[in-house]
């Protein structure tokens, strides 16, 4: 059972972690912030994906990404067709953070964010001192999520988490704590890392651990849909058709894992590590989903559309 000092290291961790991010996302955005928003504008059709995909894949947060896509479609920089594909790729881009996660990169954390902070203190110009930031965070996300795996490793002699995590009674339900926890901490990137915790050290099986994983797609959609109150028609349309998206993945991915052999097809891709497993299949689940529902885009719009029809507001497509 988890000991006072267990869940002190568990917050511990779970806050470098998420100040990692934090660090290393905003360094990113601050030095290439301008460039991106140009490029997000004018994009059209399968160049947005890849964008997407590459924006996403820096600053590691779908969320600020689909935010920042709202904001721009309520400005009336993107359209809504011109959106969609951007937030299909931002769903692809997050999971180079769960692949991180499930390398070796963490064995050498420390010594990234010691050669970032010799670059913060030794290095004069500018661009030094902001490859120094980004190192640091970089280290310090690693070191989080070390802290995050020692805390939890007392969890696999609980007996009631493991009857919490292992003994919900449908996929249903492993969907439903997915999508609330990632709700509730507003990063899938943070929540999937933990869920990698989770069965690295017994706490839960990968069975069981993908519908979780599959709700916490859905539960990333939570952000955005917070940044378009207030926005316009098309703005709120894109969460909407970010939340379609999400839902129709899990979903099809759902039904797979129950009916065919995909959990353990994924799991011989990597046997004996667990974490990467659960990576692999959240990178299928967002490459497939958006290979499947690319050239149904225009559907999608028309479905957001009829959701939240036009209410006198003049905005294009």
């Amino acid at each position: 059972m988890m000991e006072w000092m267990d869940w002190m290291a568990l917050l511990g961790g779970l806050s470098l972690f998420l100040y990692g991010m934090d660090v290393m996302g905003k360094e990113i955005e601050r030095v290439v912030g301008t460039k991106m928003k140009q490029r997000l504008e004018g994009l059209a059709g399968n160049r947005g994906v890849v964008v997407g995909i590459g924006i996403t894949a820096m600053i590691q947060s779908s969320s600020a990404v689909t935010v920042m896509v709202v904001g721009l479609v309520n400005a009336g920089m993107l359209s809504l067709k011109q959106s969609v594909g951007i937030i299909m790729g931002s769903n692809i881009g997050t999971t180079i953070t769960a692949q991180l996660m499930a390398s070796k990169a963490s064995a050498i954390a420390p010594l990234i964010a010691f050669i970032g902070v010799v670059f913060l203190m030794f290095v004069k110009r500018q661009r030094g001192k902001d490859l120094g930031d980004l190192l640091v965070g970089v280290g310090i996300l690693f070191i989080g999520m070390d802290m995050m795996c020692g805390a939890m490793i007392p969890l696999r002699e609980s007996q009631l988490f493991l009857q919490m995590m292992t003994t919900y009674n449908s996929p249903f339900q492993g969907i439903v704590a997915g999508t609330l926890f990632t709700a509730i901490i507003q990063s899938s990137s943070a929540s999937v890392g933990i869920l990698q915790t989770l069965v690295t050290n017994g706490g839960i099986s990968c069975a069981r651990g993908v519908y979780v994983l599959f709700g916490q797609n859905i539960g990333t959609c939570i952000t955005p849909l917070l940044a378009s109150i207030g926005a316009n028609k098309n703005a709120k349309r894109i969460t909407v058709v970010h939340f379609l998206f999400n839902v129709i993945g899990t979903g099809m991915f759902t039904l797979l894992c129950m009916f065919t052999p995909l959990i353990e097809m994924v799991s011989a891709l990597t046997p004996n590590r667990p974490a990467a497993m659960i990576a692999n299949m959240h990178t299928i689940f967002n490459v497939v989903t958006t290979l499947l529902l690319l050239p149904y885009r225009d559907t999608l719009v028309s479905v957001a559309k009829y959701l939240l029809p036009e209410a006198g507001d003049a905005s294009s497509d």
